[in-house]
C-alpha cells in the first residue's frame, strides 16, 4: 500500500533522513523506532507531504505522491495525526471534526455517519462536542487529535507520539483504540516513543538509526532479543 524508497530529507545542509526505505503493506500495523533524533517524525511528514524530500520517493497504492500537496495526500487516504496534537485550543470539538473531513477521501459513509462512527469510538468526544479544547485533557485532547483523522477517512493512518504526556490509564486506551482502528480495516504506520507498546501492537518494525534504517524485523522478534532491546532500543 504504502512504499518508500530512499528517502533523503535535509534541515537546510543537514541531512535528517537518509536513504530510507519502508513498505506497509495493507492491513499491517508496521512501526518506526529508535531514540530521539533518529527521523521518524521527519519520515512521517516527508510521507505526509509536509516536508519536501530532497531525494528518493513515496508511492500510495502504486501512486506517487511525494510532490503533492499534504491536502492532496489526505485525499488520496493518507492521513497524519502529529505529535503534539496541534489543535486550535479556542475551537470545539465539533468544528475540528468538522475540519478533519473537509478535505477527506470520499467514503461509502456520510459526514454524519462518519461523525457516528468517531463518537462511538471516543464516547466523551460526543458528550464535550461544544467544549473548546485548549480547556481538555492530554488524553482528551489526543481522542481529539485522532478523530479529527479518522474524518478524513483514512485508508492508512499515520500517528506520531500518540501517548506522549498520557496517563498510564490513557495509555492502555489508546492501545485499545488503536487496535480497533486495525480490526476496521485501517492500516497503521506508527511512530511512539513507548517501544514496547510500539512493539506490542504492531506487526512489523523498522529501527532508525541517526536517520537510517538499521534493521527490519517482525515486532515479536524485536522485542524477544535481548540483544536488540539494548542496542537498539533502549529497553
Amino acid at each position: 500500500m504504502l512504499k518508500v524508497e530512499n528517502l533523503q530529507v535535509s534541515y537546510g545542509h543537514r541531512e535528517a533522513v537518509h536513504n530510507v526505505s519502508l513498505r506497509v503493506e495493507e492491513g499491517e500495523i508496521v512501526t518506526l523506532v529508535g531514540s530521539n533524533g533518529a527521523g521518524k517524525t521527519t519520515t512521517l511528514k516527508a510521507i505526509s507531504g509536509l516536508l519536501r524530500a530532497s531525494g528518493g520517493t513515496v508511492s500510495f497504492d502504486g501512486e506517487r505522491i511525494d510532490r503533492l500537496a499534504p491536502h492532496q495526500v489526505i485525499e488520496r487516504g493518507v492521513v497524519h495525526v502529529p505529535e503534539g496534537r496541534l489543535l486550535f485550543p479556542e475551537m470545539t470539538v465539533l468544528e475540528h471534526l468538522e475540519l478533519g473531513a473537509l478535505r477527506g477521501r470520499p467514503g461509502s459513509m456520510g459526514f454524519a455517519e462518519r461523525l457516528r462512527w468517531v463518537y462511538d469510538l471516543f464516547p466523551v468526544l460526543a458528550e464535550r462536542h461544544a467544549q473548546k479544547a485548549g480547556t481538555m485533557s492530554g488524553g482528551q485532547q489526543q481522542m481529539v487529535a485522532i478523530a479529527r483523522g479518522l474524518m478524513a477517512n483514512p485508508k492508512c493512518l499515520m500517528l506520531d507520539e500518540p501517548s506522549l504526556g498520557l496517563a498510564p490509564i490513557m495509555v492502555d486506551t489508546l492501545a485499545d483504540t488503536i487496535k480497533s482502528l486495525h480490526a476496521s480495516g485501517i492500516t497503521v504506520l506508527l511512530v511512539e516513543q513507548r517501544v514496547d507498546l510500539a512493539l506490542r501492537l504492531a506487526d512489523r518494525a523498522y529501527v532508525l538509526e541517526t536517520g537510517r534504517v538499521v534493521m527490519e524485523e517482525a515486532a515479536h522478534t524485536l522485542l524477544a532479543d535481548p540483544r536488540i532491546k539494548t542496542a537498539y532500543l533502549g529497553l
